[in-house]
């Protein structure tokens, strides 16, 4: 098992709202059979999410006492909502899992690498603006929500420097495909089918 924790990885979807990022890593979990790690988020569930499938979905107040208490490892504050996500979560998953995956906005990206270092693979999803602002017309996100995101798109398209990989997102199954190859060299599993 030692063997198993020293190439146990967190993979990190980043990537503006509209890239598509949450889609693909699911597509990847599953593919790769990875444990996804859900943030707590104090905002309520958009069209098609599920609480413990998406988010875990809070009230401000418990949201509030889990930060008190120092629960959060990374926690931010996106258009009047809090994000944050449980270290517990994540040492727990890869006691029982392995490496694990997560969906973060850039900031939340970046204050989770301050803290695992190298052991903490983020991976850049992204589109051009007009597609990200399409594709959230077509999920019948409000004007005003769209507005909000896209007036993060600049500041979130610079921590595509930071980031270990980058991937344009405009076809998702060779998107999906590129990165599960790409992930497959870090988890350098023997996929020999064994009797």
């Amino acid at each position: 098992m030692a063997d198993s924790q020293d190439r146990a990885f967190i993979f990190v979807f980043t990537g503006p709202d509209g890239s598509g990022r949450k889609t693909i890593a699911d597509s990847v979990g599953s593919t790769l059979g990875l444990t996804k790690v859900l943030s707590y988020t104090t905002r309520k569930p958009r069209p098609g999410e599920v609480n413990g499938q998406d988010y875990h979905f809070i009230t401000p107040e418990l949201y509030e006492e889990l930060d008190a208490s120092g629960d959060f490892i990374e926690s931010v504050t996106i258009n009047s909502n809090l994000y944050g996500l449980r270290g517990s979560d994540i040492q727990r998953s890869f006691k029982n899992n392995g490496s694990v995956y997560l969906v973060l906005n850039p900031e939340g990206a970046e204050m989770l690498k301050q803290t695992y270092g190298n052991q903490l693979i983020r991976l850049f999803i992204y589109a051009d603006r007009q597609t990200v602002e399409q594709r959230q017309q077509q999920k019948g996100i409000g004007g005003e929500v769209i507005e909000q995101r896209l007036g993060r798109y600049e500041t979130d398209m610079i921590a595509q420097a930071r980031c270990e990989h980058a991937f344009e997102n405009y076809d998702l199954a060779h998107t999906v495909f590129e990165i599960t190859n790409t992930l497959e060299q870090y988890l350098q599993r023997n996929l020999e089918e064994r009797d």
